[in-house]
This record gives structure tokens, sequence and C-alpha cells, in this order.
């Protein structure tokens, strides 16, 4: 199954949590920032991933998102953050 690109975001009160989100994403993620984490996933490993981690938050609480990105989607950044990520050079060479 072909990977493509997705991001996976959180907002998680609890600090026990976030981190124990955090560092399951920290397995798959190929770049990222906090709670921003970017993926190569096929929907397998997707679902796999989403799973591990409803697991791990409190669905009345916490939020998580799992988002699929186009290649052909422009791209936007502002600040001083790298313009040039992994995730980036991926979507242009893809």
């Amino acid at each position: 199954m072909k990977r493509k690109p997705a991001i996976i975001a959180y907002d998680i009160g609890n600090p026990v949590r976030r981190r124990r989100v955090h560092k399951r994403l920290q397995q798959w993620r190929i770049d990222g920032q906090k709670s921003v984490h970017e993926c190569l996933l096929n929907h397998k490993e997707a679902e796999e991933l989403y799973v591990q981690l409803l697991e791990l938050i409190d669905p009345q609480g916490d939020k998580l998102m799992l988002a699929w990105l186009s290649p052909n989607a422009e791209v936007n950044g502002r600040g001083v953050g790298d313009q040039d990520s992994l995730f980036r050079r991926w979507l242009h060479v893809a």
C-alpha cells in the first residue's frame, strides 16, 4: 500500500496524556512541532495509529485530528520555522 502525507494534530490538556501521545507519534512522524506531526502513512497504518492514539486520550476533553494532504495542494508557511522541512521536500519530489 502506498503511503500518503498526513498531518496529525492534538489539543490535550493533561500533561501526562499529552506526553504519551507525543511519544507515540514520534515513532511515526517524519517531521513536526509540538502538537502537529507530519507523517507518511498508508490507510492501514493510519487506522492502527489512530486506534492507538484514541486509547491514550480522554474523548470527553481532548481533541485529535488526522488529515490527509493532497500532494498537489499549495503549502504555505509563515514565521521563522524550517521552510524546507522533510515533509515539504517529499511533497515536491513525489
